[in-house]
C-alpha cells in the first residue's frame, strides 16, 4: 500500500528538514546539541504538522542512538517501564552509540503516574526524553518533569517554508512526478494549510486522488477550495477541530453569542476535543475578552478548569457549558490586555530603567545609608489609604498603560482613579 505523501517526503537529516530556523538553523541550540553529540532531554511544544516527531527521529538517525516512541493516547505505565528496561538494557549493551532516545507523542496526554515513571530514567540518564505537545507544558507536565527537561518552542511554518515543502513535493515525489502538477496559485493552498506542512501535504494527496487517470493536477485557489469544501474533513479532522472550530468558538464568545458559541462547544464535544484544551481557552477568554468588565469571570472560568481535571467527561460538559454561556453574555474588555502589551512594548523599548529610591527595598543598614526607601509615604497611613507619589521610573512618569473601556465596572474604576490623580 502506498505511504501518504507526508511519510513520503518525511525528512531523513537537518539539511532536509524545512522551518524552526531558531532551534535548528545555524547556531540552534538543537543543533548544536546534535552538533556536540551531547543530547539533552527536552519537550518540543507547538502545533500540529511543523516537525515535531520528524525532529526527534533525525535527532536518533543523526546520533545513531537507539530510538523507542511511546504514544501518550494508548500507552500505560506498564508500557513505559517495559521501554525504559529496554533502554537499560540498550545502555548497558558494547555497540551503542549513544543513549537511548525516548520520544513520547502527546506527553500532555500522559497521567501523572505515567509521567511520574519516567522521572528516575531520565534524572539517572538512563534515557533521553524528547517529548512532544500541542499543549502548554506548564500546564499538563509535572514540575518535577519540566525541570529535568528544557522545553523549546516550535512555530507554525511560514509562507516560505511552505512554498520550499511544495516545491521538494512537486520536484522529488515520484508520483507527482510521474502525474505531473501545474501551479497557478498558492493563496487557498496556504491558507487552508494554517502553517502546517502536514495539512499542505495531504490536500496534495487529496488532489492528486481526485485528479482523473492521465491528467494532470493544476493547484489553484478555485481546484483547492472546491475539494476541500467537498471533503472539509478528509485533509485533516484534528487541525479543523484545533484550528477553525476552536477559532470560531472564540470568536463566538467574543462577539457574546452564546448560541453560537454552544453549538461550536457542542461541535467540540462529539468531535472528541480534548476538554481541558477548551477550558484552557476559556479561561484565556475570560482574562482576554471580559477582563475587568466583569473580573468574576475570570473565577469562574478557573474553576471550570479545576472541575473538568477532577471529573472528566461526560458530566464536564455541563460545567464547560455553563462558563461559555456565562463568558459569551458578560459584557466584554480587553483593557486589561492590552495594558500588559502596551507595558511590555515599552519595556522592550526602554530597558530596565531604574527603580526609584523611594520605593526600593532596604534590608540593609547600607541600603539605608544610600538613601533606599527614603521618604516613601506608607498608603495606610493616609486618608482613604492613599497618597499621590511616583511609582513609575523617571523616565516614564506621566505615561499611561490601562486606558479603562466604556462599561460599569471599569467606569467605577476609572472614576476613582480620577479621585485619587486627577486624571
Amino acid at each position: 500500500m502506498l505511504a501518504p505523501l507526508a511519510e513520503r517526503l518525511r525528512p531523513h537529516n537537518l539539511d532536509e528538514y524545512i522551518g524552526q530556523k531558531h532551534l535548528v538553523g545555524q547556531g540552534g541550540v538543537i543543533r548544536r546539541m546534535i552538533e556536540g553529540g551531547n543530547i539533552s532531554s527536552f519537550i518540543l511544544w507547538g502545533p500540529p504538522g511543523v516537525g515535531k516527531t520528524t525532529l526527534a527521529r533525525i535527532i536518533a538517525n543523526v546520533t545513531e542512538s537507539p530510538f523507542y516512541t511511546l504514544s501518550a493516547v494508548t500507552a500505560g505505565v506498564k508500557d513505559v517501564r517495559e521501554v525504559i528496561e529496554r533502554c537499560k538494557a540498550d545502555a548497558s549493551g558494547m555497540f551503542t552509540n549513544g543513549r537511548p532516545i525516548l520520544f513520547i507523542d502527546e506527553i500532555h496526554r500522559f497521567s501523572k503516574s505515567q509521567q511520574d515513571s519516567l522521572l528516575g530514567a531520565v534524572e539517572n540518564g538512563t534515557v533521553t526524553l524528547i517529548g512532544a505537545t500541542t499543549e502548554n507544558p506548564s500546564f499538563e507536565v509535572i514540575r518535577p518533569l519540566l525541570s529535568r527537561a528544557q522545553v523549546y518552542v516550535l512555530k507554525s511554518l511560514e509562507e516560505e517554508d511552505l512554498k520550499t515543502l511544495l516545491d521538494r513535493a512537486i520536484t522529488t515525489d515520484e508520483i507527482l512526478q510521474k502525474i505531473g502538477v501545474d501551479i497557478e496559485e498558492t493563496t487557498a493552498l496556504f491558507r487552508y494549510s494554517g502553517g502546517d506542512a502536514r495539512k499542505l501535504l495531504n490536500i496534495l494527496d487529496l488532489m492528486e486522488q481526485s485528479t482523473p487517470h492521465g491528467q494532470r493536477i493544476v493547484i489553484n485557489d478555485k481546484n483547492v477550495t472546491e475539494l476541500l469544501q467537498q471533503n472539509p474533513l478528509a485533509y485533516d479532522k484534528e487541525g479543523e477541530m484545533h484550528y477553525d472550530i476552536i477559532s470560531a468558538f472564540i470568536k463566538s464568545v467574543r462577539g457574546s453569542d452564546p448560541d453560537a458559541a454552544i453549538y461550536w462547544l457542542a461541535r467540540m464535544i462529539e468531535g472528541g476535543e480534548d476538554p481541558v484544551f477548551i477550558a484552557r481557552r476559556l479561561a484565556i477568554l475570560a482574562g482576554e475578552d471580559i477582563g475587568l468588565a466583569n473580573p468574576n469571570a475570570l473565577l469562574l472560568a478557573n474553576a471550570t478548569f479545576d472541575i473538568i481535571h477532577k471529573i472528566g467527561m461526560p458530566e464536564g460538559r455541563i460545567p464547560l457549558a455553563e462558563c461559555t454561556i456565562y463568558l459569551a453574555t458578560s459584557p466584554k474588555s480587553n483593557s486589561a490586555y492590552l495594558s500588559i502589551d502596551k507595558a511590555l512594548a515599552e519595556v522592550h523599548q526602554s530597558g530596565n530603567l531604574p527603580v526609584p529610591l523611594h520605593i526600593r527595598n532596604a534590608p540593609t543598614a547600607l541600603m539605608k545609608k544610600l538613601g533606599y526607601g527614603e521618604n516613601y509615604k506608607y498608603a495606610h497611613d493616609y486618608p482613604e489609604h492613599f497618597v499621590q507619589q511616583q511609582f513609575l521610573p523617571d523616565n516614564l512618569v506621566g505615561h499611561r498603560f490601562w486606558n479603562p473601556a466604556s462599561n460599569p465596572s471599569e467606569d467605577r474604576m476609572a472614576d476613582l482613579q480620577r479621585h485619587r490623580w486627577g486624571k
